[in-house]
């Protein structure tokens, strides 16, 4: 493993916990061991106060009852957004920690070549974490924040302004240095903003920068499909004459988008 990985350990048998160290040092040598503590209290505490390391390898019964329990009510976000690794030396619990949505279940004695590999797969699990959920993760968080813009003010003909809701967008597009807001309806008015500062002022849970000339509302997309080379295109309504295609770059980040992206 070439990519250093800050790991969490929650041990309660001070034997085991050294044990579970020795290995890692043998299968990740550029791991780094960032805290170890005993019990479900002392992790949730130090989860909720501490960056959130890469990877947690969790010992199921702990001093103070099982492991178990910090997914249940309100868990910390890095149980949600971290992988779990779980060590037992009991079987029983295996359905329990699935449900829970662990990477893998290792059976103590642990094998360094069972390690090894469960550490690899959840690297991998966290990278592909990081590329297609982590940046609509941001994005998320900074629609949180609000308040977003609920109207704009557009032109329609030649000297009429119009308050748009925001709510019956379909997209914004810019045209010869000239920004457009398009409804659900087909009709286009002319925004005296640019594209890019109306991306700042809109809900990013909503509305997608698809490219340099496209900001799309997720009640738009209709679907999309493989466009080759990592590429996807993507069908909007009321389309334009103008094929809509998503970078390979962003195709990741559009797609994660407009699932989460809400209803109404």
């Amino acid at each position: 493993m070439t990519q250093a990985l800050r790991i969490f350990i929650a041990e309660d048998e001070p034997p085991a916990r050294q044990r579970l160290i020795e290995a890692l040092a043998r299968v990740a040598p550029q791991a780094r061991v960032v805290a170890c503590t005993d019990s479900v209290r002392g992790t949730a505490d130090w989860l909720a106060s501490n960056v959130a390391p890469d990877i947690l390898l969790l010992d199921i019964q702990l001093a103070d009852g099982l492991s178990l329990e910090l997914f249940r009510g309100e868990p910390p976000p890095a149980m949600l957004q971290v992988p779990v690794i779980f060590t037992t030396a009991y079987d029983r619990f295996a359905l329990d920690a699935f449900a829970a949505l662990t990477v893998d279940y290792l059976l103590k004695p642990i094998a360094d070549e069972t390690l090894a590999q469960a550490l690899a797969k959840a690297q991998r699990l966290q990278m592909r974490f990081a590329r297609d959920v982590g940046p609509w993760l941001a994005r998320a968080s900074t629609a949180a924040a609000g308040p977003w813009r609920q109207r704009l003010v557009g032109r329609k003909g030649s000297a009429q302004f119009h308050a748009v809701p925001v709510a019956q967008l379909s997209h914004l597009v810019s045209l010869d240095k000239l920004t457009y807001a398009v409804a659900m309806d087909g009709v286009r008015y002319l925004i005296e903003q640019t594209l890019s500062e109306l991306e700042g002022e809109l809900d990013p849970s909503r509305f997608f920068r698809i490219n340099r000339q496209l900001l799309v509302a997720a009640q738009a997309v209709r679907h999309y499909s493989p466009a080759g080379k990592g590429r996807l295109k993507v069908t909007i309504e009321p389309g334009g004459a103008e094929e809509v295609f998503v970078s390979q770059e962003r195709a990741a980040d559009f797609k994660a988008w407009l699932q989460a992206a809400p209803l109404g």
